[in-house]
């Protein structure tokens, strides 16, 4: 006979961890033995799943496994176990999918970026477009067109204009690295953060997002920090002088590198004096940098939106251009970070608003107004509306830059903004352009639109769930006309989709 104690170790365990313990007729303890995780062998992986990860499936249980494709056969190591679903790793494959690539980055696996490069780009926008699709017909459960093909991005590598590294005292070791069980005198490390080890960073030698330069300009403010002795940031214990490391790109061929120091105050001057050096050597070496900023951050969080930037050299800013418009970039400015297919995306949602020249818009989510000035000249006025203040600073200077007179911009929370009475008091919209975050849209701003009865509504998403739960509640006035995925994120699972509604 033996009955079930929880009880708490207050000496032994993390504060609110409990255990299950056996308590038999003799009253002596015994630990419940843990239940051993299934193995499964020869599984055939099916499907691909969100955030990257495949699908395999025995009997009803659904078994999400990252590395793996389609039509790949492994033998699965079940990690975590619940009632209709589990999570497992490959740790055998029998047979390769002939669908499978070869993985061009020497980082694939371990950085946790780009899951999709071992899936052709084909294969890639094919289940994108599914994912697509299996939202707004499961989720959203309303009368659709048909989905228009999914435009593929032309770049594959290289596509981004933007990326940040971390510099940290503790690289993170590969599994080659701890198999050779030896001690490594260099630990710091620029890169990437790895995933769930809050305070690792992958040193990376060659990224394929961004322009070679940035991994030129990445390796060699590495390779001066470490013959110069300078210190990496610990997480943990909040010292350490290099931080992170922003870099920007455009198609104006402008280049912006914003470096992040700590700089203890005991010995700033000399502190200040040293990190001055490191960027006069990133000046001397490229020439190619047209702004080069510094800010200092003795937070113990990395955000920098409350932090003075500083220039070194050159501008505060670089330039984007599309369609003879420039939109003027700053350290802090948000802007689509694939560039050249942000184009493509803008021309869908203002093709799909159907401007005629006589129609009053409002941008909701106008961030720095890109698609407002952009829409702006096939208007009669844009109303862009955004939480972020910076922001719509941004908007209304990239307004001012390019002579655009027909904007009106406002910072505040969207549900609080857009209300019944701003709407009488600026009108009424004839389109509504909404580009909400990947939470998609509040109730409140649902029923404002809703009131407000435009004619059409043009809904750009990045999460295509949240995007069919937001139509189905507009669906009661309004019928989804044309669908169209766009693809800004290759060899990730990211989607961008545009939607017109038509008010019934």
């Amino acid at each position: 006979m033996a009955i079930f104690n929880i009880y708490r170790d207050r000496e032994n365990s993390p504060k609110n961890a409990y255990f299950c313990k056996i308590i038999n007729y003799t009253g002596v303890k015994v630990a419940r033995k843990k239940k051993e995780l299934p193995f499964l062998e020869k599984v055939t992986i099916k499907d691909v799943a969100a955030e990257g990860k495949a699908i395999a499936k025995i009997d009803d249980l659904v078994v999400f496994v990252p590395f793996v494709v389609p039509g790949d056969v492994v033998d699965l190591q079940v990690k975590r176990k619940k009632n209709k679903y589990a999570e497992a790793e490959a740790v055998k494959f029998h047979e390769y999918s002939p669908v499978r690539e070869v993985a061009f980055c020497e980082h694939y696996g371990v950085c946790g970026g780009c899951k999709w490069q071992i899936l052709p780009y084909q294969e890639q926008i094919k289940y994108k477009q599914k994912q697509v699709t299996d939202n707004l017909t499961r989720i959203g459960k309303i009368e659709l067109p048909e989905i228009s093909p999914i435009l593929g991005s032309e770049k594959t590598t290289f596509y981004r204009n933007k990326l940040e590294f971390t510099f940290s005292n503790k690289r993170w070791l590969t599994y080659e690295e701890v198999k050779q069980n030896v001690t490594y005198d260099q630990m710091n490390a620029v890169g990437f953060h790895i995933p769930n080890a809050f305070d690792k960073v992958l040193a990376i030698e060659k990224c394929w997002l961004q322009d070679d330069i940035s991994n030129r300009i990445r390796n060699a403010v590495r390779d001066y920090a470490y013959e110069h002795n300078y210190s990496f940031f610990d997480l943990r214990n909040q010292v350490g002088m290099l931080r992170n490391m922003i870099i920007r790109t455009s198609t104006t061929g402008e280049l912006m590198v914003i470096l992040i120091c700590r700089i203890d105050e005991e010995h700033h001057e000399e502190e200040m004096v040293l990190f001055k050096k490191l960027l006069q050597h990133m000046a001397d070496s490229f020439p190619e940098i047209t702004s080069l900023l510094y800010i200092i951050n003795n937070k113990c969080n990395d955000t920098i939106t409350d932090r003075d930037v500083f220039v070194f050299k050159g501008n505060d800013y670089i330039y984007e251009e599309m369609e003879g418009l420039k939109f003027k970039i700053g350290p802090k400015s948000f802007y689509q970070t694939n560039s050249e297919q942000a184009y493509n995306l803008y021309k869908i949602t203002r093709n799909f608003a159907q401007l005629t020249g006589n129609e009053l818009v409002y941008d909701l989510y106008t961030g720095t107004g890109t698609i407002a000035n952009f829409v702006a000249s096939k208007a009669k006025q844009v109303i862009g509306i955004e939480y972020v203040p910076e922001a719509i600073e941004d908007a209304k200077v990239n307004a001012d830059i390019n002579g655009i007179k027909n904007t009106l911009f406002f910072a505040g929370d969207m549900k609080d903004m857009l209300t019944q009475d701003f709407i009488n008091q600026y009108g009424r919209p004839d389109v509504i352009i909404t580009d909400p975050p990947r939470a998609g849209m509040h109730q409140d701003v649902v029923d404002v639109i809703l009131f407000a009865e435009p004619q059409r509504i043009v809904y750009v998403s990045c999460n295509p769930a949240t995007q069919a739960r937001d139509l189905a509640l507009l669906d009661e006035k309004y019928k989804v006309t044309a669908v169209q995925p766009v693809d800004m994120f290759p060899h990730t699972h990211h989607v961008e989709n545009v939607v017109l509604l038509e008010k019934r």
